[in-house]
């Protein structure tokens, strides 16, 4: 029996009764609506504290329950306020342990609207909301399962800064309702609330004993809420996000020995950024990135296709697990219907990759002029390139050509993800081959691509010094083609181009105006992100091209998976808070200032000596 007709029965049919085909069924409405009103619950919370008639009833109420009860319900109220804002999120994402901590903050919620509403009907009725919310939590409790997601301690940074800014705010709106014993500037104000959360007293002063109390409380109960929260978060287990191991980089290799000429993103799966997911039997993977609460995939499962539909139904089970939504990016047109057929997806075809058949390619004609040029030119201005596979580079050069390349990049982050390995030189990649330009001994360029298969290429990346002459990327890819047949290399798969077919439908002769504004649009976005370039740079070597897919669930999706496989292909970068990198900074600022004072003082000590010099 052939390998690929050996896969598990379980591999070919999926997992009928796995969480991925249940999610399909849920009722995707609720999660958003039940975070919505746990939203609009903890926002009228905080906002009560705002309420000045609210504050005379409680005057009131203080004949017959001791204010400093009063005080601390009124404070109580707002930190729950604050925590149903926090866990709306998760709520919304079907997270299973926001559910249960919404579940006990809303029974603590009721019971302070209920003693509120002895004096106030409009808190009753807020209570009668928070009762019908507890009521559909606990019914619909099937539609939140899903576990949490990996944590770091970043996370605690992230929410003590959200905290400690919720915190201000309320204390600030606070004291603007008045009642204080002068007129205090903004600056004064801000002192204050910041003493006040950390338990001492600020300078502001209150007409009103009772006003200064409950202020006093909910200051202080804030911060030590804020303090509480942080700590915890900081100090409980971090679980950071996976990497791909070294076993299981072993057996991806192997899959990609067998079957790695079948599509030429498969060596991408190595990056060190990445997770995988096997099928039952074993014969297949997936692997996937979490970016955004979306599960990303890049080009079609490795292995065995007879094992796809195994490895794509783990696949699913695991994002519908932790209510990832699924997506794949750049997936062959089998890999596009597969992923279709079995996980009810939806494929939009995102554009072309470039491939080149190496005997096929010529310079000649007038079709590759534009080439040929830039090729003679660049040869003629004293470039000579080498095309080696990583093995035979010697450890000493490489490292040079390594560090030279990351100064190339100039702090920018490094773009891709679908067709990116994301390190050069790296630990097994011996089969990789990399081609230099050299300029009078000097380097200046480096291209660097990936085994596909046997008999394959696919480029990886291409860095050059921005002062080297102009088409020394050009130069160096024909290189790589003369040199191929000694490489055993019969195909090379060069850069891929979004939405080529618009493009190219767009400027012909007797495009409709549809066709033409949506090549527009495209040519207009090109100003930000490289559409138009990369296509024009991969038409001028007359490839032949391979339609490539993104698949994702739905149209509903659509705008939330597109941020997050921008946001993996490095197009969007959020801003970091890179505290080492400040660190090393100022350690080196405060060295040379203490050098500064030194040489300062040597001077002053010895003026002679300075004469002299």
């Amino acid at each position: 029996m052939s390998e690929s007709n050996s896969a598990d029965p379980e591999d070919r049919r999926g997992k009928a009764g796995s969480p991925a085909r249940k999610s399909v069924r849920r009722r995707a409405w609720i999660p958003g609506v039940a975070a919505l009103v746990c939203l609009l619950i903890g926002l009228s919370d905080v906002l009560a504290i705002f309420n000045p008639a609210l504050h005379e009833k409680f005057h009131k109420l203080n004949a017959f329950v001791p204010g400093t009860l009063t005080n601390v319900t009124r404070s109580a109220d707002v930190i729950i306020g604050l925590m149903l804002l926090l866990l709306s999120h998760g709520l919304r994402r079907r997270k299973r342990r926001a559910w249960q901590a919404v579940l006990a903050l809303l029974v603590f919620d009721i019971v302070i609207h209920f003693m509120h509403g002895l004096m106030n009907a409009p808190r009753v009725y807020s209570a009668f909301v928070a009762i019908v919310l507890l009521a559909a939590l606990l019914y619909f409790h099937d539609e939140f399962y899903a576990v949490g997601d990996p944590r770091t301690r970043w996370n605690a940074l992230r929410v003590f800064l959200v905290l400690a800014a919720a915190d201000l705010a309320i204390g600030l709106g606070y004291i603007a309702m008045g009642g204080l014993a002068g007129s205090y500037p903004v600056a004064v104000r801000v002192q204050d609330v910041v003493y006040e959360l950390v338990g001492v007293y600020g300078p502001v002063q209150w007409v009103s004993a009772g006003r200064a109390d409950l202020y006093h409380l909910l200051t202080s109960l804030l911060g030590v809420f804020t303090l509480v929260v942080t700590v915890y978060l900081f100090l409980r287990p971090a679980q950071p996000r996976a990497r791909l191991g070294t076993a299981d980089a072993g057996r991806i290799r192997a899959l990609l020995d067998r079957h790695g000429d079948r599509d030429s993103l498969g060596y991408f799966a190595l990056r060190n950024d990445k997770s995988v997911i096997w099928s039952p039997s074993g014969k297949a993977c997936v692997c996937y990135r979490v970016v955004s609460g979306v599960m990303l995939a890049a080009g079609d499962p490795i292995g065995d296709p007879e094992a796809w539909p195994g490895a794509i139904a783990e696949f699913l089970a695991v994002a519908a697990q932790h209510a990832w939504r699924p997506a794949v990016m750049g997936c062959s047109e089998l890999g596009a219907e597969v992923w279709c057929r079995e996980g009810d997806l939806t494929a939009l075809e995102l554009g072309d990759e470039a491939v080149l058949n190496v005997a096929d390619f010529s310079l000649s004609g007038r079709q590759m002029r534009n080439v040929r040029q830039m090729v003679n030119r660049v040869a003629k201005n004293g470039y000579a390139a080498e095309v080696r596979r990583i093995r035979d580079i010697p450890q000493a050069e490489l490292d040079r050509i390594v560090k030279m390349a990351d100064s190339w990049l100039g702090g920018h982050t490094e773009r891709g993800f679908s067709m990116a390995l994301g390190r050069l030189g790296g630990a097994g990649d011996d089969d990789c081959v990399m081609v230099t330009a050299k300029e009078n001994g000097v380097l200046r360029a480096v291209l660097h691509f990936v085994p596909w298969g046997a008999d394959g290429l696919s480029l990886d990346l291409m860095r050059r010094d921005r002062t080297a002459q102009p088409g020394l990327n050009d130069y160096l890819i024909v290189e790589a083609i003369k040199a191929a047949p000694e490489l055993g290399v019969k195909r090379m798969s060069l850069n891929f181009a979004m939405f080529r077919s618009a493009l190219e439908r767009g400027e012909r002769i007797g495009a409709g105006p549809v066709t033409k504004a949506w090549r527009s649009l495209l040519v207009f976005m090109s100003r930000w992100f490289q559409i138009e370039s990369l296509y024009k740079f991969n038409a001028k070597f007359c490839p032949v091209w391979e339609p490539r897919f993104f698949v994702f669930p739905g149209g509903r999706d659509a705008p939330r998976i597109a941020l997050a496989a921008l946001e993996a292909e490095a197009f969007l970068v959020w801003p970091k808070l890179e505290v080492k990198r400040y660190a090393r900074r100022l350690a080196r600022g405060l060295g040379l200032r203490r050098l500064s004072r030194r040489a300062r003082a040597t001077v002053r000590q010895s003026p002679s000596s300075l004469a002299q010099g």
